[in-house]
């Protein structure tokens, strides 16, 4: 994974939480360095493609990355993360009654407070956690604001998210930027489908898993693909596992490591690509070895398309328009990005009408 080397493996861990256990599978992600990326390193830029390519996961290490536009800064974007989990104690210290008045299944929305228990995976098990969503078209004013707690209102919490959501989708655009070129599509292609200024379901998640009891241990959330374009994750206990391909694939986790966030494709960019980038199937478990006592939480920015964005193949790249013609791709009807991830988020919700729309989903996507 551009391997951990002895003397800066202790560098990248939290100290102040248990260590994370060295004999547990770990699937071997490669790294790319925001530093190099930005300084046109056509190694690293490599390095993303075949990431985006074979497996769909990466890790992203954010120190002393900084674009000269300014708009791209891993030490900034870490720092505000690092604020955001700070905020997330306060958001799911509310009592019960409070959050269960932002549920997003009592507002019809997608945005707001999932309960503990309240999403079913494939298998019919509920999940194990809690989240909080936050609109990007709300905190950027876009849309009118949505309702929040007091605790969301705040214009210091509000000036918190905006930073944190700007700096993570300055992350997608570049990363963005690099899968365009190696497509082949018209310059901005894929950028202009992941305009901030668009309506879309961009989002903040906060994600919290409780400690399980040891006598009922099983998994927080489903085995899933992301059902977006890319996802940014923050988080600082393990229980996040990739299943990776092959013909005897083994559940492996992903370590977290400071300095660094987690990305990863969803199913958009497969439709976009016609299957060239990938969206890899993980779900959630309870932290491994000495970490398993703890509560994890998980910082998430969700990137999809906007709103009126028709997935589909794209058009204007001989490397898609291959691949269409290899997989015998034909497409069949239209469907806009709201409409899919709509269907897709509410499609495992308990007791909904959603839960009979699309049998074939992967999930409640969360990390």
């Amino acid at each position: 994974m551009g391997s951990i080397t002895p003397s800066s493996e202790e560098d990248l861990t939290f100290p102040s939480l248990p260590p994370f256990p060295t004999d547990v599978p770990t699937v071997p992600l490669l790294r790319i360095s925001l530093k190099d990326l930005l300084a046109g390193s056509a190694a690293e830029e490599e390095k993303l493609w075949r990431a985006c390519c074979d497996l769909g996961f990466f890790y992203f290490d954010l120190r002393g990355g900084k674009g000269e536009d300014e708009e791209v800064d891993g030490d900034g974007l870490l720092e505000v993360a690092d604020e955001m989990f700070g905020l997330a104690e306060g958001v799911f210290g509310l009592g019960v009654e409070v959050k269960e008045g932002f549920s997003m299944m009592g507002q019809n929305s997608y945005f707001g407070y999932k309960g503990y228990g309240a999403f079913k995976d494939r298998k019919g098990l509920t999940d194990r956690n809690e989240f909080w969503n936050v609109s990007k078209d709300d905190i950027l004013g876009i849309k009118h604001p949505l309702p929040n707690p007091e605790i969301l209102r705040r214009e210091e919490s509000r000036a918190m998210i905006r930073r944190y959501m700007l700096g993570s989708h300055a992350l997608v655009r570049l990363i963005l930027g690099v899968l365009n070129r190696r497509l082949g599509l018209p310059d901005g292609t894929l950028q202009s489908l992941h305009s901030l200024t668009q309506t879309s379901g961009d989002q903040l998640r906060w994600v919290r898993s409780p400690p399980q009891p040891p006598s009922d241990r099983r998994s927080a959330l489903g085995e899933h693909t992301d059902y977006g374009s890319v996802t940014i994750l923050f988080n600082r206990l393990g229980g996040l596992q990739v299943l990776p391909p092959g013909s005897d694939p083994t559940w492996s986790y992903v370590q977290p490591l400071r300095g660094h966030c987690i990305v990863n494709l969803g199913d958009a960019m497969v439709k976009f690509t016609a299957g060239i980038l990938r969206s890899n199937i993980h779900r959630v478990v309870e932290p491994p070895g000495e970490q398993s006592g703890c509560t994890r939480v998980s910082l998430v920015y969700f990137s999809r398309p906007g709103d009126e964005v028709l997935l589909r193949v794209l058009k204007g790249s001989g490397v898609i328009e291959g691949a269409r013609l290899r997989e015998g791709i034909v497409e069949e009807g239209e469907v806009t990005a709201k409409e899919w991830i709509l269907k897709r988020a509410f499609g495992r919700a308990k007791g909904t009408e959603g839960d009979r729309l699309e049998k074939e989903d992967s999930g409640v996507e969360a990390s």
